[in-house]
């Protein structure tokens, strides 16, 4: 690739920028293990028969070629083509399908991985992400006290980021079975459409969304409007949630002895019970919020998108929900509820907003000094052993100047520069007998045994700090 080239949507983070990210993944990681989640890595592709029909995110796969067949694609089916995965719920029902035999149910997994969407790219958003996710999975049933554990789960993740420059992030939940009682009350048919349609209420407006609406999915003016009248309902607790939606089927002629009022029903209980259960153990972490919509069609039940205060412009940075039919295999269904943050768009918005920056971009706690190229098998000697007791050290790249190699380490961030004895520097050194280490951020110097020194854990640590942009 030319100097200065780069391609929109596919970020690259410098070395110190990847500290950052890191640290963040081993803190997401380990919120996830202390819960009990497995961790596994699948595949980066997957038929195209699984990755089509998932709402909107359909039109964003990108498809595999290889190169002798660039032109000739047309002579294959999508659906037997391989594309790269769009999130990481889709492969995860594939991999418990596939290896049913050697989980444990309820399987409760973590992953990481990158993911690829060819979508507009904008601040925060981006083609090629990394995402975080937990889901449950259960063999044939699954308890619905998971809907309340699992968004509880990805908060304390994000208050655990609060120290990386992160604001306080706040679960919205819905239930689809509420909405799509309450849209079938309305006379409404194409639920799907409905619900895609709604999703798209931050991105493009109300007035807007009305419009598709009418357009799209066969309501009317006063239908539509209907749609946006529930989408409006906030609560923070089932009694209120539940008075807020009674007066919306009264307003609107939804009788509580129709299927559809039962339908809604189902979903009401379910979603009261998040908010409810959910507050006794954090309160005002999750909400319920009746806009929330989610996109993939594979969504059944509950669905949550998470927002943080102050940072409107980014949207949701964790979203999920359930579903009850994405796994199956025979007659068996492997229904399951998980959540994902979008990591990417967070380490963005901490870099660039939120002033985290790494302490420092090297690992490294010592740089160990050459005296000459002569002597560099006695630096690497130094260099193997802090290592063998765990201390992350570099060796010079050259025997340069003195000054020069401190500067070295200096610019990396390396705290400490190791000398090794050596007769021939003894008016730089002191008497030239023995070891010395010097902490370069204080000036402190002192006589030092590979064997047995220990840094400072205020200086050795490679941490994320963040940037007092009032004195910045």
């Amino acid at each position: 690739m030319a100097k200065g080239a780069s391609l929109s949507g596919f970020p690259e983070w410098l070395p110190s920028e990847r500290v950052v990210e890191q640290r963040v993944i081993d803190t997401v990681r380990r919120v996830f293990e202390l819960n009990g989640f497995l961790g596994i890595e699948t595949r980066a592709v997957e038929q195209g028969s699984s990755l089509l029909k998932k709402g909107e995110t359909s039109k964003e796969i990108y498809l595999l070629s290889r190169l002798q067949e660039v032109g000739s694609e047309s002579d294959t089916p999508v659906e037997d083509r391989l594309g790269l995965h769009f999130d990481l719920t889709v492969p995860l029902s594939r991999y418990v399908v596939e290896h049913s035999g050697a989980l444990t149910f309820p399987f409760k997994r973590w992953q990481i991985q990158k993911v690829w969407r060819g979508e507009r790219p904008q601040e925060g958003r981006f083609r090629e992400f990394v995402q975080a996710d937990i889901d449950v999975v259960g063999n044939g049933e699954l308890p619905e006290h998971y809907e309340v554990e699992l968004p509880l789960v990805m908060v304390s993740a994000m208050e655990e980021l609060r120290a990386f420059g992160m604001p306080k992030a706040t679960v919205h939940a819905n239930n689809r079975k509420l909405s799509e009682g309450f849209y079938r009350g309305l006379g409404l048919s194409d639920v799907e459409g409905v619900l895609r349609e709604v999703d798209k209420l931050d991105k493009i407006g109300a007035d807007e969304v009305v419009k598709l609406l009418v357009q799209d999915c066969g309501a009317d003016e006063a239908q539509a409007r209907a749609c946006l009248a529930l989408a409006a309902l906030r609560a923070e607790n089932g009694t209120a949630l539940r008075a807020g939606f009674a007066e919306l089927c009264d307003r609107y002629g939804i009788g509580h002895e129709s299927e559809a009022y039962e339908l809604a029903e189902q979903g009401l209980s379910t979603l009261a019970m998040i908010v409810d259960e959910a507050a006794k153990i954090r309160p005002g972490a999750v909400i319920a919020d009746l806009s929330i919509a989610r996109g993939l069609d594979y969504y059944t039940g509950s669905v949550y998108e998470t927002f943080l205060d102050g940072a409107s412009s980014l949207g949701s940075v964790c979203s999920g929900g359930r579903y009850d039919n994405l796994a199956t295999q025979g007659n068996r269904r492997y229904p399951g509820v998980g959540l994902s943050i979008g990591l990417s768009r967070l380490v963005s918005y901490m870099l660039h907003t939120a002033g985290a920056k790494a302490s420092r971009t090297s690992p490294a706690a010592v740089l160990v000094a050459v005296w000459d190229e002569s002597t560099r098998p006695v630096s690497n000697a130094i260099a193997r052993s802090l290592r063998g007791r765990g201390i992350a050290a570099d060796v010079s790249p050259s025997a340069a100047k003195l000054g020069k190699q401190i500067r070295y380490a200096d610019h990396l961030g390396i705290p400490y520069v190791w000398f090794p004895a050596d007769t021939s520097t003894a008016d730089a050194q002191g008497d030239g007998s023995s070891d010395e280490v010097k902490n370069i951020l204080t000036g402190e110097q002192k006589r030092a045994d590979p064997l047995s020194w220990m840094p400072d854990t205020v200086y050795a640590q490679q941490s994320v700090q963040i940037e007092d942009k009032a004195q910045a």
